[in-house]
């Protein structure tokens, strides 16, 4: 395990040790990297690399655009998913990379809720990743789904993973509400683009077994 800061982000490079493996970026809540990567590792999958990047101010770094706060006395989403864009391209992957045995085999980025969203606004914004998981993410986020549908992906991904918890779109909140449909559209919206796509329902609600569901979807985009 390797650990350095940027930009104010602490990012954590954990490794299978087998050169030119696969590297997967993945932004957390509160550091939950070496969790993940040892659960993806218990379940079986390939050998790769995880570059694990919390310390975020998750309602500004992981929003792509300004919105109002989704729930009773939450935050403002104050878009700046372009500006963190920036830090993982220009400083985060380059600095990660140098310090990898071997150019890695191929680039994916995954994330859980907000992270999740972030991961498939990467993917439409740049041609950095090859892959994406997006793990019960915020797909219910106003405007997500029409920037999507209007916003080809800088490079065709190879392929992306979704999930969501069963009762997340049970709720009174009518932007949540919305988020299992609006998940299902975005996958078959790709989908029907040739994309290799799939959609995982899960037990429970969504802030259930995060880590667990991180990792399978990880163990999902590294089997393809």
């Amino acid at each position: 395990m390797h650990t350095f800061t940027i930009g104010g982000k602490t990012v954590t490079m954990l490794s299978s040790g087998v050169s030119e493996a696969p590297v997967l970026y993945l932004n957390t809540f509160s550091g939950e990297g070496e969790k993940i990567f040892q659960a993806a590792r218990a379940a079986g999958c390939p050998p790769f690399t995880l570059v694990a990047v919390s310390d975020l101010d998750w309602n500004r770094d992981m929003a792509p655009w300004d919105s109002p706060p989704a729930f009773r006395n939450g935050g403002s989403f104050t878009g700046g998913a372009d500006g963190y864009l920036g830090l993982m391209a220009q400083e985060i992957i380059p600095r990660a990379e140098q310090k990898m045995a071997g150019k890695p085999r191929w680039r994916g980025i995954a994330g859980y809720s907000l992270a999740g969203l972030f991961a498939l606004y990467a993917v439409c914004q740049t041609d950095l990743f090859s892959r994406a998981g997006s793990m019960s993410g915020s797909l219910w986020f106003p405007g997500l789904k029409e920037y999507v549908f209007s916003h080809a992906p800088k490079r065709r991904p190879d392929c992306i993973y979704f999930s969501l918890g069963d009762k997340e779109s049970k709720t009174r909140n009518p932007l949540l509400r919305r988020v299992r449909q609006d998940t299902e559209e975005i996958r078959a919206f790709y989908q029907t683009r040739g994309i290799d796509t799939v959609f995982r329902l899960n037990p429970g609600n969504h802030y259930d077994h995060a880590a667990e569901r991180t990792a399978a979807g990880i163990l999902w985009m590294l089997n393809r």
